[in-house]
């Protein structure tokens, strides 16, 4: 009896597989078909790109104004993708001699999304972020970008600051031997570096201090950090 079930499970499995790989060759893969569509969106942002070639470095840093502007005007990060992201990626081009390729802006898509975006090294990990982080820096909110160490923060926020810089934005990072002051300055950027230590004991000695941050009726060292979390993008999250 037990093999007949046996067998019955096994034809009923062959025929779930059967159908499994039908499906797939008709319709690809669910992450084939993510592909597809970020193929799509990657199309928008290429077809922006000769707009803000044609821009001076100033015209180039006032998109982020009105980036702003129209967020607070009730338009959603989504709806300012493509032109944002074409923006930082001539910002890339023009202030660090780096365009970010399609499939970099595809990985920039799949982080502002809040998912996994798998990139072996020499793939331009770093670039990538800078999409991203732009993008959710326009909501002056605050953007953490959490690296493994202390020389990685450093280095990653010196490499890609022009980019910041030249479209308007503050970018700082978190060091280990940093004091109060210098440490809540560098949380007061728009974008902000650092280690997943730093952050996560930041966030607890926050807990422990009276005074939000900012608030100047306290003494600095008083005041919280970090402030009101709002958007991370985390490197080696593995």
């Amino acid at each position: 009896m037990q093999r007949i079930w046996e067998l019955i499970s096994a034809f009923f499995g062959g025929i779930v597989n059967v159908f499994e790989r039908l499906v797939t060759q008709f319709f690809g893969s669910s992450n084939e078909r993510l592909v597809k569509q970020y193929g799509k969106q990657v199309d928008e942002i290429n077809s922006l790109e000769q707009r803000y070639e044609s821009m001076s470095d100033t015209e180039l840093a006032d998109q982020t104004p009105k980036f702003k502007q129209r967020l607070a005007a009730g338009e959603t990060l989504d709806q300012i993708l493509f032109e944002a992201f074409a923006v930082c990626r001539e910002a890339g081009r023009r202030f660090l001699g780096m365009r970010h390729y399609d499939v970099q802006l595809i990985g920039g898509m799949v982080l502002h999304e809040g998912k996994i975006a798998e990139m072996i090294t020499g793939e331009g990990k770093t670039l990538v972020a800078t999409l991203p982080a732009y993008l959710n820096a326009l909501t002056s909110r605050g953007v953490h970008v959490v690296t493994v160490n202390d020389y990685l923060a450093r280095r990653d926020m010196e490499w890609m600051a022009p980019l910041y810089q030249g479209l308007g934005l503050s970018v700082g990072a978190i060091q280990s031997n940093m004091d109060v002051r210098t440490r809540q300055a560098a949380y007061g950027c728009d974008i902000t570096y650092g280690t997943n230590n730093e952050f996560g004991f930041d966030y607890l000695r926050d807990n422990m201090r009276p005074a939000a941050h900012g608030d100047d009726r306290f003494p600095k060292h008083l005041q919280q950090s970090q402030g009101k979390l709002f958007y991370a993008i985390v490197d080696e999250v593995d």
